[in-house]
């Protein structure tokens, strides 16, 4: 992929960055805000209810940072697209896109799933990314470039016996991000996989195979990655999934400094052997 250097005044960019997060009243996407706020970012932050961003947008103020909470269903076109004009309207730059909302559905076996319910984690997990980043990375281009951090898991690069809609959502997702990064890097537009691990949170205590879980993956870790791509300093890695709890912001960095070998960190076929007509 083309490297790219966005052309936006560096002194815009440390004076007035802007982070768009949705899903940001509870769980991952709250920590997420909560550690973008505490490094003087200023905040779009989305839920499906101006409501429950209550106790989220207290927080980022007490932070000291500029805060507007709005209401939005992230799989709704013409409410997608009202919200990022509202938020460039209102701060005059998205910087970075952080894609969080999404959904899991009961475990069951495909043949035991809930059609309804099925669809709906696809359309959240999948639908809701692809408007959300149809909608701003036009507004990211005009002004010189900006990233996006896709939510993404490990859970879709493998199968799952029990959760084919979320395994399959989060696959597609990896393909989302990375042809915007392939179609986004001449415009100065980078694009992550961010696998968080397994965070405790409602969703993930709710779940039957985390029930006996005491190893929680630390939020702490999960923001500094997100601070890290948002910076710029891991701009090699667009296009491909970092794992918090594994990765550290200094290996990814000394790691994206040496080359990334093609197809490293991205969903692939992988073929039987060197005979394989796949692997030509």
């Amino acid at each position: 992929m083309t490297e790219h250097t966005p052309t936006r005044p560096a002194a815009r960019d440390e004076a007035h960055r802007v982070a768009l997060v949705t899903g940001a009243s509870r769980g991952i996407g709250a920590h997420i805000a909560t550690a973008l706020a505490e490094a003087g970012w200023s905040l779009a932050v989305l839920a499906r209810s101006e409501h429950s961003l209550a106790d989220v947008t207290d927080r980022l103020r007490r932070a000291g940072a500029e805060v507007l909470p709005v209401a939005c269903d992230v799989t709704d076109e013409a409410a997608v697209d009202a919200v990022v004009a509202q938020v460039r309207d209102h701060f005059g730059s998205i910087d970075l896109l952080v894609n969080n909302a999404g959904l899991i559905e009961a475990e069951v076996p495909i043949w035991e799933a809930d059609p309804e319910e099925w669809w709906q984690v696809v359309v959240t997990n999948v639908r809701g990314p692809f408007l959300m980043t149809r909608a701003v990375v036009p507004v990211m281009i005009g002004q010189g470039g900006g990233r996006i951090v896709n939510l993404n898991s490990g859970a879709g690069t493998r199968e799952n016996p029990v959760l084919t809609a979320y395994t399959a959502s989060k696959s597609a997702l990896a393909r989302i991000t990375g042809g915007t990064a392939a179609a986004g890097a001449e415009h100065g537009v980078h694009a992550f996989d961010l696998a968080p691990g397994v965070v405790h949170t409602d969703m993930t205590a709710a779940m039957d195979m985390h029930r006996e879980r005491t190893d929680w993956t630390d939020p702490g870790d999960v923001t500094a990655l997100v601070l890290a791509l948002a910076s710029g300093e891991l701009d090699a890695w667009s296009g491909r999934m970092v794992r918090a709890g594994a990765d550290s912001v200094e290996q990814l960095r000394s790691r994206g400094a040496t080359g990334l070998a093609d197809g490293a960190r991205m969903l692939r076929l992988r073929p039987w052997g060197p005979d394989d007509p796949v692997a030509t």
